[in-house]
């Protein structure tokens, strides 16, 4: 905002009230993509996915926690030996989503259950969870196939290369840092039916990279200023680091 244009109160009202119509658009246009995806079909969950929580082994029927619906973030995380020499810690820009998520009885009150699901040890998981002041369930899926199953770790050798919905070659050429080895975040949603014990689990939404703009909520704030966003999601660094941050 370098050179802001001053104006006039009454010219502000009819700049604003402008932008206003342009803001229902906006909106209008979100209420119908929300409507068309709860219309979406559902395929059903086949593969009994297994997790470790802080009190051992869990399947994923279990992570609901008795409600009927659950959306699990697909939490990055920094390997030492995945190209982040020395790290054993949650990626900072997931953990930038994370900090936005808020209050979770206003979810479990819709019964609905949110998860964090990371391919790394529960152990390692635990102490950052701790040391960001977090209370989310938040689960390993390492030695399971979930992450590669939702397409957010990368391994030719279990599935084929996909992201976003885009195959191999797609990838290639415009996001060649997806490759075996890596990780990337995303959201991925389910619904139960059934009784305990003969539960029947349903896929029915996931999304990446843009599609988890919606969730940041200290960009929803930040989009209100004459500044913006001002940082890329990748700036963020984790929020006990701003000290030490270049």
């Amino acid at each position: 905002m370098d050179n802001p244009r001053i104006v006039s109160a009454a010219e502000w009202h009819a700049a604003r009230t402008n932008l206003l119509a342009r803001e229902k658009e906006a909106t209008h246009a979100k209420d119908a993509a929300d409507a068309a995806r709860r219309e979406l079909p559902m395929t059903e969950v086949t593969k009994d996915y297994t997790f470790t929580g802080p009190d051992g082994p869990t399947r994923l029927r279990d992570l609901f926690d008795g409600r009927r619906q659950l959306i699990t973030y697909h939490f990055m995380w920094r390997h030492a030996d995945s190209g982040f020499p020395g790290e054993d810690q949650g990626c900072p820009t997931c953990s930038f989503l994370v900090d936005s998520i808020g209050e979770l009885s206003h979810l479990q009150a819709c019964d609905t259950t949110l998860a964090l699901v990371s391919r790394a040890p529960i152990t390692s998981i635990e102490r950052f969870r701790k040391r960001m002041g977090w209370q989310i369930p938040w689960y390993s899926s390492a030695g399971s196939d979930f992450n590669y199953d939702f397409h957010v770790s990368f391994d030719e050798d279990k599935v084929p290369l996909e992201y976003n919905y885009k195959d191999k070659e797609t990838l290639q050429r415009e996001a060649p840092y997806i490759r075996s080895g890596a990780d990337g975040p995303g959201v991925s949603v389910f619904v139960r039916d059934g009784a305990s014990g003969d539960t029947r689990i349903f896929h029915t939404y996931s999304a990446y990279e843009r599609g988890l703009d919606t969730l940041l909520g200290t960009y929803r704030w930040l989009e209100l200023t004459p500044l913006g966003r001002q940082r890329h999601v990748v700036e963020f660094p984790h929020h006990d680091t701003y000290d030490r941050a270049p």
